[in-house]
């Protein structure tokens, strides 16, 4: 049962504490979980002694202090400048190591925080393990950075690297193994102590760490990291977990299970003095795109400091509008709000919106890029080109051509509840003879279009493409520029933001095909740990080939003709 009761606030003596109280009383904006925990944290240092709990404000003033007084940050505007910590920080920083437990060692041994992107956590978490490696008085400590992937582990320890950079301090008790972007390990020599990244595919047993740091834990599948560095804890008297994330996708891997206890933990739900949760979070009522009043509830940074900025936050908002998968997205890295591992992509009335009528008779000659999506037997294959403007503020134009075999086109129609056999009366479909797609018909009404329009690229999926190319070389058909096309979040994340930008920016019009409006209200995406978003035909809710190659066209957008001179740009920057 959920403990609710008043507490009289305790003198206030410290920065931790003079947060939990601001938060309780409504004088700083928070939402739920972190209300939860700061009440927790006051009724703690007013009941905790019963249970052998110490709150030690000096200690938890202390630890803050090795951040201003040691540590810098770095990056743009912050290269060099101190490491003042935000009031959520202190909070975090102040629990973690102002409370101590019966033994009078440190009483959370795991810490799960839950934050915006943007709002600092990383370099709060590179911040705690140079704390434990050089200040925490633990012989030998190991830190780690940790992950599932090497390169993952690396962006946080990055950071803890920069750090020691930018100190003089750190600079002259440290020894850092590598150079630059290839330094893999900082020593303490002077202790025997050590902090370096570590993954789950290293193969390393072993690890007995002090202090390990576990970031954007909602991209983990399963529980190996957390489980492999837990089990060398058992030999440290004071040796802590701490996770970092942003809201994730998809509630089947751990992260998940350590917010649904967390937040459990933190309305006393669950008692358990080892856990600390900091899990930010909007209340029911609250939606961030009809109210920027409980934008800091989600990032607590907003009100302190302007990160990641009012001004960024307002254009994803605005982007959103619209497109159900950026606004999923948006909600999740912006706002913590958990969302489906998958989202449908783009609205019913984004979609009629960019509809325009047009003949594309009118556009012969005009440039073009095209996206091939070439399907393997039954599937819908898609062709489609985009149709670059030639006058100021007009938009580019969608032209698409799409087949299927003609084999049991009856039982397809029935099967997908879709009339392509109206479809290919009306001259919107067509279909090759037999059961798979002809690829010489497809070859041939390529070659026709490129010599209808100028036609500077084509971007095409690997699958099953080689026979058509083999196909053109061997009868002497000449394509354009034919470019493979990754399926993965690589490639089609930034061309499918890049067609999102065109069609909510009216920049490319569609004039109604019926096969390209039935794949784009089928479209779905899905969402990497990361943001990156790709199309996915297997969550998708019907065929969607079109959309496919509408995207990958996009992606040839701006590289077709438009080459950049890097050094011409490097020796005349925007700005000094």
């Amino acid at each position: 049962m959920t403990r609710s009761r008043k507490t009289q606030p305790p003198s206030i003596s410290d920065n931790a504490t003079a947060y939990a109280i601001e938060v309780t009383t409504g004088v700083r904006i928070a939402g739920p979980y972190v209300k939860a925990q700061c009440q927790r944290h006051l009724d703690d240092i007013r009941d905790g002694a019963a249970r052998g709990l110490v709150w030690d404000a000096e200690a938890s003033e202390k630890a803050q202090g090795f951040f201003s007084d040691v540590l810098k940050l770095n990056g743009g505007a912050f290269e060099g400048v101190e490491f003042a910590l935000l009031s959520w920080q202190r909070f975090v920083v102040g629990s973690l190591f102002g409370w101590k437990g019966p033994d009078g060692t440190r009483r959370f041994r795991s810490a799960y925080v839950e934050t915006a992107k943007g709002s600092g956590k990383s370099p709060l978490a590179a911040g705690i393990g140079m704390l434990g490696l050089v200040a925490d008085a633990e012989p030998r400590a190991e830190v780690y950075s940790a992950a599932t992937k090497k390169d993952q582990a690396m962006i946080l320890f990055r950071d803890a690297v920069a750090m020691v950079d930018q100190s003089p301090e750190l600079s002259k008790r440290l020894t850092k193994s590598g150079t630059g972007e290839r330094c893999w390990n900082l020593a303490y020599m002077a202790q025997g102590a050590f902090f370096r990244p570590i993954s789950s595919d290293d193969g390393q047993s072993g690890p007995r760490p002090h202090i390990a740091l576990i970031d954007e834990l909602h991209e983990h599948k399963t529980n190996t990291v957390v489980e492999m560095l837990r089990a060398g804890t058992k030999s440290r008297r004071q040796a802590m977990i701490f996770m970092i994330t942003n809201a994730g996708s998809g509630k089947n891997g751990p992260c998940w299970a350590y917010h649904e206890y967390g937040a459990r933990v933190a309305k006393r739900e669950v008692e358990d003095d080892s856990f600390f949760p900091y899990i930010c979070a909007l209340d029911e009522a609250d939606d961030p795109f009809l109210s920027e009043d409980c934008w800091p509830k989600a990032n607590p940074s907003l009100q302190d400091a302007d990160l990641p900025g009012l001004k960024y936050i307002r254009e994803q908002v605005t982007e959103a509008r619209g497109m159900p998968s950026k606004e999923a997205l948006v909600r999740r890295l912006n706002f913590c709000t958990w969302t489906d591992a998958e989202s449908p992509w783009i609205s019913h009335e984004v979609w009629k919106g960019a509809q325009q009528a047009f003949e594309v008779e009118d556009l012969a000659g005009r440039r073009a890029v095209a996206g091939l999506d070439l399907s393997s037997t039954t599937d819908l294959t898609g062709l489609v080109f985009l149709v670059e403007p030639i006058e100021e503020g007009e938009p580019w134009r969608i032209v698409p051509f799409a087949w299927l075999p003609d084999a049991d086109l009856k039982r397809k129609s029935e099967t997908d509840r879709v009339p392509y056999v109206q479809w290919r009366a009306e001259g919107l479909l067509s279909t090759t003879p037999g059961r798979a797609i002809s690829k010489r018909v497809i070859l041939q009404k390529l070659s026709q279009m490129c010599e209808f329009f100028e036609v500077v690229g084509c971007s095409y999926d690997r699958w099953r493409i080689e026979d058509l190319i083999q196909m053109a070389s061997d009868e002497g058909i000449s394509l354009p520029e034919m470019v493979p096309f990754g399926q993965g979040y690589k490639d089609m994340s930034p061309a499918l933001e890049e067609f999102e930008r065109m069609l909510l920016n009216g920049q490319i019009v569609h004039n109604g095909h019926k096969v390209m409006t039935m794949c784009a209200g089928n479209a779905v995406t899905v969402t990497d740990g990361a943001g990156n978003r790709k199309l996915s035909k297997e969550h998708a809710t019907g065929r969607i080939d079109l959309m496919v190659a509408a995207v990958m066209a996009a992606g040839k957008i701006n590289t077709a003709g438009h080459e950049l001179d890097i050094d011409a740009f490097l020796s005349d920057p925007v700005s000094a």
